[in-house]
């Protein structure tokens, strides 16, 4: 349903998800010659903990990100929201449509602290929207 409000040009339609890298390889995925035992030196990386981002991605309009080290937590999911949010307005306000964000049901993005900011963000034009929960491929982001 949401597409098809979307295709109409009614709605700016988001996916948002969050996906996370590490600064070195893992020493189990790692190959070597037949008979020769497996063996991958690591250097000590300062700071070598995971680079996480935060996606939003808008079927033929572009994508959007944020990024942090370690993971994202509620404060740092606010703090990009906010700025989405901000965006939301500015269009609501340019074009009359408002931006919806579908996404999973991850912790950070319905604590006590997250939910507190929903009205302000509706009132700005950002409506969010939960995935039922263990359906992640219903979130297209998860494709991209």
């Amino acid at each position: 349903m949401l597409k098809l409000v979307a295709a109409e040009g009614e709605i700016n339609l988001k996916y948002l998800d969050e996906s996370g890298f590490c600064l070195r390889s893992p020493v189990s995925y790692s190959y070597s010659p037949r008979g020769e035992q497996k063996r991958m030196e690591q250097k000590k990386i300062v700071n070598g903990k995971r680079i996480s981002i935060l996606g939003l991605w808008e079927p033929g309009e572009g994508f959007e990100y944020g990024l942090t080290q370690a993971g994202f937590k509620s404060l740092g999911y606010i703090e990009l929201m906010n700025w989405v949010a901000d965006k939301a307005e500015k269009e609501l306000k340019e074009t009359g449509r408002v931006t919806v964000v579908v996404q999973d049901n991850g912790s950070i993005h319905k604590s006590k602290f997250t939910q507190s900011h929903w009205k302000r963000w509706e009132e700005q034009g950002l409506i969010m929207f939960f995935l039922p929960p263990y359906c992640s491929e219903m979130n297209l982001i998860e494709g991209e």
